[in-house]
């Protein structure tokens, strides 16, 4: 009974082994496949470089309406709001004191003239002195001169638009007391069919900007200016930048920055905050990479995994630049040709192998072409 026991234990333990060496050997030839990774190869390519500036649009011309004379407004002639042009009558403001001087003018003017001829044909006789006659002339000449002074001050009863432009809100109306040295304007003109945007540059970053544009050949530095709206939206014609200013604020260390925009359809008004691209010229060989294939380390840098030509895994440091629509400018560490991973990066670590494979669209891209094809449909 014994011999038998032992035999059957033995014979049990044996095939357990046996079992055992069979399922490890199906699990070692059934290892899983390297998982699969959506790549994107980098390839040079043209890229404009431009930076981005806060600006602030203010008008063309600009013309503040003010009496040269004191008297009661008598009336308003324009609509407020609307385009005045250059002469047009905006104000009357009282003539009648001004008349008044005219008239006493007109007779002292006349008084005195008679008075210097009637000398001058008694100097001829030796009637009158020298000294009379110079007397009589040079009240003669005063009394012209006051008497074209009348003729001014009555033409300025008349308050008439110094530009062409869109006038603003009246400060006054019929009734009110206009003085010469009045703190508030009667009214604003400004001209907005063009338009400027003022910008702030550090003076470092204005060198470097004007050493772009030299390499680039762009002459006096007349470089193409964007536009991007508050509510994110691009502005539709593109400005040029006119000028940069001579002196750089001692507490800021900036210099000012002035672009010239069309502005036919009035969008942009004064006062308004924008952003400004200005153009730096074109890079023939820029490196772009998938923002979705960059992430940041514990370190705060901008990271990426790279497929080698081995199909292992490395991880590399970026140094990047400016963004590029949904890609980053990167400056240092991609090369031509090497293949960035942009999806799948969960399922690997550097030094592991990964197999290649085409990205997918992303959602926002397949919802645009979507509503493309719905349109040429």
């Amino acid at each position: 009974m014994k011999v038998r026991s032992t035999g059957l234990a033995g014979l049990t333990l044996a095939l357990a082994v046996g079992l055992a060496g069979c399922g490890g050997s199906n699990a070692q030839n059934s290892a899983p496949p390297p998982p699969e990774v959506g790549v994107v190869e980098i390839a040079p390519e043209a890229h404009e470089v431009t930076i981005r500036l806060a600006g602030r649009v203010s008008a063309y011309q600009i013309s503040e309406v003010r009496p040269q004379i004191g008297g009661i407004v008598r009336s308003r002639r324009f609509e407020e709001g609307a385009t005045v042009r250059a002469g047009q009558l905006l104000y009357e403001i009282d003539p009648g004191p001004a008349q008044a001087d005219l008239s006493g003018a007109q007779a002292n003017a006349a008084s005195t003239r008679a008075r210097y001829e009637r000398y001058q044909r008694l100097l001829e006789i030796n009637a009158v002195s020298q000294q009379e006659y110079d007397d009589a002339r040079a009240a003669a000449d005063a009394a012209a001169s006051a008497l074209q002074n009348a003729r001014i001050a009555v033409g300025y009863t008349r308050v008439t638009a110094p530009i062409s432009g869109i006038i603003g809100a009246s400060s006054v109306t019929p009734g009110a007391l206009a003085t010469p040295a009045q703190a508030a304007p009667f009214a604003v003109i400004q001209q907005i069919d063009r338009v400027y945007v003022d910008m702030s540059q550090s003076s470092g970053d204005l060198l470097r900007l004007r050493n772009a544009l030299a390499a680039q050949g762009v002459e006096n530095g007349r470089s193409t200016v964007r536009l991007i709206m508050e509510d994110g939206t691009a502005y539709p014609v593109e400005g040029t930048l006119q000028f940069s200013d001579i002196t750089v604020n001692q507490n800021t260390g900036a210099v000012r920055l002035r672009a010239l925009f069309p502005n036919a359809n009035r969008t942009l008004l004064p006062g308004m905050f924008v952003t400004a691209e200005v153009s730096q010229g074109v890079d023939p060989d820029a490196i772009l990479a998938p923002q979705r294939g960059v992430s940041r380390n514990a370190r705060g840098e901008a990271v990426a995994l790279v497929l080698n030509k081995d199909n292992v895994v490395e991880e590399r440091v970026l140094e990047t630049g400016a963004t590029s629509g949904d890609r980053w400018v990167v400056l240092s560490g991609l090369n031509p040709g090497d293949r960035i991973i942009v999806e799948g990066a969960q399922r690997v670590r550097p030094g592991a192998q990964a197999t290649a494979a085409a990205p997918t669209q992303p959602p926002q891209q397949q919802g645009a072409l979507e509503t493309l094809r719905g349109r040429q449909g």
